[in-house]
């Protein structure tokens, strides 16, 4: 869910990196709300047989289509290629798979000329930084501490 709504958040943001968590999470959830939105469609009797979609479907489709691109590119600059390799997908078929390839490819170790790994910085933020209980006063460790020296 967190990937969805970076994807958002970085709504139209084409520099920088996004892990494979990040695109994954988003990919599959927003290909879930897409369906969602098709099937109430059809259940509200909106959806146009010519085009495949209905009014909510279409309108989410619009919305989303700026940050499917956006984490494509920053997708392919994780794995050190230029957002350009997007552009392989519109070739039919073997480019589909070429980009699906390169979408799936493991990240570059460190940073690279897009940015910071993400990764490397999602693990600096997951570290909690040790207090020292002496130094905050904690009464409790202090009592503690009394308590094993007697």
């Amino acid at each position: 869910m967190n990937g969805y709504v970076q994807a958002f958040k970085k709504y139209a943001v084409f520099d920088g990196r996004a892990s494979r968590a990040e695109y994954w999470s988003f990919f599959v959830i927003n290909l879930i709300v897409t369906l969602v939105l098709i099937v109430a469609d059809v259940g509200m009797d909106q959806l146009n047989p010519e085009f495949g979609v209905g009014f909510l479907s279409g309108i989410y489709i619009l919305f989303q289509t700026i940050p499917s691109i956006a984490i494509c590119i920053r997708r392919l600059h994780d794995s050190g290629r230029s957002g350009w390799w997007f552009m392989v997908g519109f070739i039919a078929l073997i480019g589909t798979l070429i980009l699906l390839i390169l979408l799936l490819l493991k990240s570059q170790a460190g940073p690279n000329r897009y940015g910071p790994n993400p990764r490397d910085e999602r693990n600096r933020t997951r570290e909690v930084p040790s207090i020292d209980p002496k130094q905050t006063g904690d009464a409790s460790y202090l009592d503690l501490k009394n308590r094993r020296d007697s």
